[in-house]
């Protein structure tokens, strides 16, 4: 799944992004305010993290105006300070969550994947199809108790389809999700990675709605 880091501070962005990438997140990064509110406004991003301290529009204005806009995105935010009173401000201005720096690369993981599955309306980490279990914290499936081995991109795919379950999405939709932004998105690709699935997860898994996309129902 692909999120948005907006975060100025270069070798702290340099970690997360190493972090988010180990785990198989696609990231785009914004080291801005205003760059940070034109991805999230023209991308479709799982989660975005951003940074209050910002060195032109801070994190809590950005926060402001995307929210202004209808954007339901969940925003986890970063921050320096330590006061209640500001984590109040944060999630009043409607950040879903509020971590504050320093922090440890696992909290920052558990607290993204806990903000996608409470987004999607999944409580559980664990998405049953059948004899289908998708594991998006441990980022493992299996099926009938035993391991199925997938690439990085073709799990990237199937936690795509497993958090937005009973939702057609397109190959485009999918595309937004496998590749970062100043990437050339190829839609064949897609379509590739939904038959090696299949074959790993069962056809019946994914279903086809012709001329709209794909769904696991």
């Amino acid at each position: 799944m692909r999120l948005l880091l907006v975060e100025d501070d270069a070798d702290l962005a340099e970690v997360m992004l190493k972090a988010l990438s180990d785990v198989g997140f696609v990231t785009d990064h914004a080291s801005t305010g205003e760059d940070g509110q034109y991805f999230a406004e023209t991308g479709q991003y799982a989660a975005m993290i951003l940074d209050i301290g910002l060195p032109d529009v801070d994190g809590l204005t950005v926060l402001m105006r995307l929210r202004k806009t209808g954007l339901k995105t969940p925003i986890l935010l970063l921050t320096a300070r330590s006061g209640w009173r500001d984590r109040v401000t944060g999630l009043r201005a409607g950040a879903d969550d509020y971590l504050g720096k320093p922090f440890e690369p696992e909290e920052l993981l558990a607290r993204i994947d806990a903000l996608i599955r409470r987004s999607s309306g999944q409580t559980d980490p664990v998405i049953a199809v059948d004899d289908l279990h998708i594991d998006l914290s441990a980022r493992s499936v299996s099926r009938l108790g035993r391991t199925v081995a997938l690439t990085a991109s073709e799990f990237r795919v199937l936690a795509c389809l497993a958090v937005n379950r009973g939702k057609v999405l397109s190959k485009i939709d999918l595309a937004e999700q496998m590749w970062q932004e100043e990437t050339d998105r190829d839609l064949n690709t897609v379509e590739v990675l939904i038959g090696r699935l299949r074959k790993k997860v069962g056809a019946s898994a994914i279903q086809t709605r012709r001329g709209h996309g794909y769904v696991i129902p």
